[in-house]
């Protein structure tokens, strides 16, 4: 069904009861920040634009102003920044009334560091170079019997979650709840993110919803409000989820994993599988994946984004700790799957729940393109454990996101595949978060040292 047009939507909404949409951006860190506007400022900004104010890409997660950044700060008065809104990611949200939501994008000065303008330039250089890309998200989140009033009360200690128990891929959870599954995934399908599983995970109340593929940039939209308007789904229902990479030390971290695959723009015709490759990788193939692996030490911060992120990047509890790959490992940081050639394609384990799609997306399939362009051959497969085995010079990660973010800045390949000022902007921010971690007295450190030293 092909989407409306501007000139429709305005319309659309000129007609409802009050007279409004959602509008909202995505900022550095994937939060979703929008507001309601009127349907007569909506038809002007679908014609000629919108401003929107450029602290939201200024400030941090908890709104906090970052004081490191040279594109805004106090220096420039927070001006407003131009977006332009996107008729073709119309959707109606279910529960506010099929209220039309749309998604924006920064543009002009600002579009430099843009999380979803990063990903269309990385998309563009794939165009240029003759190739379309599909993706997919997969996430993992657990849920809980709390409130935002009741975890902060509990200082997010002694939590309850939905269910207890390590019950992976239950039939029993899933009847036990089966509301709130038909809830999400009809969600899905009304806010067209829809999903092509949903199980349990190992642990107490976690789940992980996989979004079906799509076209990459469309396919990071619909990873970006899945994770929205699952908290916004469990929270209408007096429940919470999470996304964080690691919420415990007891259980496994939550995983974002990331899968992609090139088509040729011309034909469609797959690029990833070849009948006479190893376990049917073709060159195209191949190299993808050494600029993948290459990369990795150099892009994680891009990937492995808060501070959080470094405490599942541990052996053992199905993350990754090295640039490695497989084919069908799952032990690895990159998992070539084989099969049928559309089947054929690359899963980005490195990622966590916390990504900001758009910017992990950028970094897992630029450093690919980045790969084929440079034909770089990968390390040789690795058969069996990964944890067991030492890490080849120079795949070893970073073990902090102040590391990574130096990393980043020092990378040329990042500043070629996404510009001297996102690098410059975002390695900032990321020095920002861990700066600001730092300034916490956690509860470990008291249990360790109030009394003994």
């Amino acid at each position: 069904m092909p989407r409306p047009t501007a000139k429709e939507i305005a319309e659309l909404v000129a007609g409802r009861r009050p007279a409004y949409a959602k509008i909202g951006v995505f900022d550095i860190d994937g939060v979703f920040r929008g507001k309601h506007l009127h349907a007569e400022k909506l038809a002007s900004g679908l014609e000629k634009g919108l401003g929107f104010c450029d602290v939201v890409l200024g400030w941090d997660s908890a709104d906090q102003l970052y004081d490191n950044t040279a594109f805004t700060g106090w220096h420039t008065a927070y001006p407003d920044a131009a977006v332009r809104l996107l008729p073709e990611t119309l959707r109606r949200i279910p529960f506010e009334n099929d209220i039309p939501l749309l998604l924006a994008e920064f543009t002009g000065a600002a579009e430099a560091i843009c999380p979803r303008g990063l990903l269309r330039r990385v998309l563009a250089r794939a165009a240029d170079a003759g190739y379309r890309v599909k993706a997919a998200a997969e996430f993992e989140f657990f849920v809980f019997e709390e409130t935002p009033q009741s975890v902060r009360a509990k200082n997010y200690q002694g939590l309850k979650t939905i269910s207890p128990g390590s019950f992976g891929y239950s039939m029993l959870r899933s009847g036990l709840y089966s509301e709130f599954y038909e809830e999400l995934l009809s969600l899905c399908v009304d806010m067209d993110m829809e999903l092509e599983a949903l199980h349990t995970e190992t642990g107490p109340g976690v789940l992980e919803g996989a979004i079906r593929v799509d076209e990459a940039l469309v396919a990071a939209d619909k990873a970006a409000l899945f994770k929205t308007f699952v908290k916004v789904l469990c929270q209408r229902r007096g429940w919470m989820a999470t996304f964080m990479a690691k919420w415990s030390r007891d259980w496994p971290g939550q995983s974002g994993h990331l899968h992609m695959s090139l088509q040729d723009a011309a034909s469609g015709a797959p690029v990833f599988h070849d009948p006479a490759g190893w376990n049917g990788m073709s060159d195209a193939q191949r190299w993808f994946v050494g600029g993948q692996q290459a990369l990795m030490p150099e892009l994680l911060a891009m990937v492995a984004c808060t501070v959080n992120s470094y405490a599942r990047l541990i052996p053992g509890h199905w993350a990754p700790t090295q640039a490695n790959w497989g084919f069908e490992n799952r032990t690895c940081a990159l998992r070539v799957i084989g099969g049928s050639p559309t089947a054929q394609r690359v899963e980005y384990r490195i990622a966590a729940a916390d990504i900001n799609p758009y910017i992990a997306l950028s970094a897992a399939i630029g450093s690919g393109l980045w790969g084929i362009e440079n034909r770089i051959e990968p390390d040789p497969a690795i058969n069996g454990n990964a944890y067991a085995q030492p890490p080849a010079p120079g795949r070893s990660l970073p073990g902090t996101l102040t590391e990574a973010a130096a990393r980043l800045k020092a990378s040329a390949a990042a500043r070629d595949l996404f510009g001297d000022a996102f690098v410059e902007h975002y390695a900032a921010t990321r020095e920002w978060e861990e700066r600001e971690a730092r300034k916490a007295i956690t509860d470990w450190q008291l249990n360790r040292y109030f009394e003994i030293i």
